[in-house]
């Protein structure tokens, strides 16, 4: 590896962090019904777990219901026991033909719960995010044992990797923010 190539390995793996980041906060319940509460439930599909988006078609016809209407009619018990699974806490409506889910209103501990459980997340992104600096500085410092950078270009180097990562950090800060606002208000 050269500089520029761990500077570029550092930022995609720190933006991959960030989208799983984002994924979870998707996933993460507010007042409305959203699909992407449901969309990487896991459903065990012919004996291999695979997500619910794969295998059904995810809409909110109204503000607290949501509709999962499978590709393939046989899923529906499968997508239903891993619904009852899930930490969602809902009891989905079979019909037949779709699945209907009904969210009821959240109560204000429960928007508590959720805006601690979004701390954790955004701290377990800090965390992949440091790990991920640590293991770019120790490649830095293997190009400069090797003679591949200089002195200078080694502290350059760490500098840019420790931009990014509280670049990367300021994001998941800002993320962070508008997801609790986003629970903690009615």
């Amino acid at each position: 590896m050269d500089y520029d190539t761990i500077l570029l390995d550092t930022e995609e793996r720190m933006e991959k962090a960030l989208e799983v980041l984002k994924d979870k906060y998707r996933g993460m319940r507010t007042g409305r019904a959203n699909p992407g509460l449901v969309d990487s439930l896991r459903v065990d599909y012919y004996g291999s777990p695979t997500p619910l988006k794969q295998i059904a078609n995810i809409s909110a016809p109204e503000a607290d219901q949501l509709l999962i209407k499978a590709f393939d009619p046989s899923a529906l018990g499968e997508i239903e026991k891993a619904i009852l699974k899930s930490d969602l806490g809902i009891n989905p409506q079979n019909d037949g033909k779709i699945l209907r889910l009904v969210l009821p209103p959240l109560s204000q501990e429960r928007r508590q719960q959720l805006a601690t459980f979004a701390k954790e997340a955004s701290e377990e992104s800090r965390v992949a995010m440091r790990n991920i600096r640590r293991d770019s500085n120790r490649q830095s410092d293997q190009l400069q044992k090797d003679k591949e950078i200089s002195e200078d270009e080694h502290k350059d180097l760490r500098n840019e990797i420790q931009k990014l990562l509280k670049g990367h950090e300021s994001k998941v800060d800002s993320l962070l923010k508008d997801k609790t606002e986003e629970l903690t208000t009615m």
